[in-house]
């Protein structure tokens, strides 16, 4: 692999907005006008407005002729939110911020600013708040990147992808679903999934939750179908299925597979205990359990009724969005190729994303094959996570060998989590514009 710099930097005007504004202690190290390099315009995957067409087109692609590194866009799930996360947005960023956080309360039907803003955390822990928390925050900041510095997603970006809860995220910033539709459905969404645990709480005992497995990568190896045999499914498709006449306090899966050496297991606490005792006995090597910060067994057959919940709004039709009154809730083609957490692959289809996306909340969630994808198969070399927390960077920097701007692999693993950190990654995707990969 050989990297090339290609031509001279074009900048882009900077925009009405675009002052560096990064919290108190943070120096700001380059002018406006060199925060960002123009590139070509992406042409708009739907040129048609008749809908059998758009129905039938293909899923959007990254345009055949690139000037920099192809890029990726990443959203985070739930156990990042944090009592107080937005008020570094709103202090350096009033204008943009403000308005947005007013929309947020206006769409849920409560302050749940305040939530945010003072807790206290067990209350934004609970998985209603939580997660309309860290979606509506993941957007918010993606907003003051488009508005205070000109960034456009379907210009600067190849791909999109959200961890669990977060590709709801991803799918309204590539243009598949607009923020007042999707903050609706991961309101409903949370409610159902605290509701269905709350059930299984009451009907059969027990205590539920998620945990952590961590081991080396050749022990994961056999570590995926010990567990799967344990659990009793081992095919696509087969965890509703298999579960299906089992009580929810005997349910144990894998919920998500993060990496090459982390999976989490979901379900009742006591049963996941079980499980873990039996791998140590039986594979001959003690991987560490790390219980998560969850009040619900996310992605496992105890969230079947939110299931229903989902496809019941994604067969809807949008009422939310000025505009768009009556129009399908979900537009297709979008703007940008999102990545699927059932699949590892793209969304296909206008119908794939309702499916798939109802569908999420009891499959597995499969990152680490998501971001192998991305890195080795279309060869994504810049990596940027937006939204809180800096878990989702961890995952996907161990995977693909870095970690901020690295010149040699020409691209970089970014994260903008608070207005301080947005001076790094601009100028990190500056300074890799022009580094494409020629083919040996």
């Amino acid at each position: 692999m050989t990297l090339l710099l290609r031509g001279p930097c074009r900048l882009l005007a900077p925009h009405r907005h675009a002052t560096c504004r990064p919290r108190a202690g943070a120096v700001c190290t380059s002018p406006p006008s060199s925060r960002f390099i123009a590139l070509p315009q992406r042409r708009n995957a739907s040129s048609s407005t008749d809908n059998n067409a758009q129905q039938q087109a293909p899923s959007p692609s990254p345009a055949p002729r690139r000037t920099r590194p192809k890029t990726a866009l990443f959203f985070p799930g739930q156990g990042v939110q944090k009592v107080g996360m937005l008020a570094p947005w709103l202090e350096a960023f009033p204008t943009t911020a403000v308005p947005i956080v007013e929309e947020i309360d206006h769409i849920v039907g409560y302050r749940l600013s305040d939530v945010i803003a003072n807790g206290p955390s067990k209350d934004l822990n609970l998985t209603p708040n939580a997660q309309p928390a860290i979606m509506a925050t993941s957007i918010l900041i993606l907003r003051i990147l488009e508005k205070e510095f000109g960034f456009k997603v379907d210009e600067r970006v190849d791909f999109t992808l959200g961890h669990s809860l977060g590709e709801f995220a991803a799918l309204v910033s590539s243009g598949y679903i607009e923020f007042e539709d999707s903050l609706h459905m991961v309101q409903k969404r949370a409610e159902a999934m605290a509701d269905a645990t709350r059930k299984a709480e009451e009907e059969y005992g027990g205590e539920y939750g998620m945990v952590a497995i961590v081991s080396e990568p050749p022990h994961m190896q056999q570590l995926i179908p010990a567990i799967e045999e344990f659990v009793g499914y081992g095919s696509e498709g087969g965890k509703s299925e298999s579960a299906e006449n089992r009580s929810p306090i005997e349910q144990v899966l894998i919920a998500n597979v993060n990496s090459k050496n982390q999976i989490v297991l979901s379900g009742n606490i006591e049963r996941i205990k079980t499980l873990v005792a039996h791998v140590r006995q039986f594979l001959g090597h003690d991987p560490r359990a790390v219980r998560l910060k969850s009040d619900s067994p996310f992605h496992s057959p105890i969230m079947k009724p939110a299931v229903g919940v989902m496809h019941r709004i994604l067969n809807g039709r949008s009422r939310r969005v000025r505009g768009r009154e009556g129009e399908d809730i979900v537009s297709w083609p979008g703007l940008v190729p999102c990545v699927s957490n059932v699949t590892a692959r793209v969304f296909g289809s206008r119908e794939e994303v309702k499916d798939l996306l109802a569908r999420q909340c009891l499959e597995t969630v499969q990152w680490w094959g998501s971001i192998k994808y991305l890195d080795q198969e279309e060869k994504v070399r810049r990596w940027v996570g937006i939204g809180p927390g800096k878990v989702g960077r961890n995952l996907v920097g161990k995977e693909v060998g870095m970690r901020g701007k690295d010149a040699v692999k020409g691209g970089g693993v970014w994260a903008i989590t608070d207005p301080s950190e947005i001076e790094e990654v601009l100028r990190g995707l500056e300074e890799t514009e022009n580094l494409v990969e020629e083919a040996e």
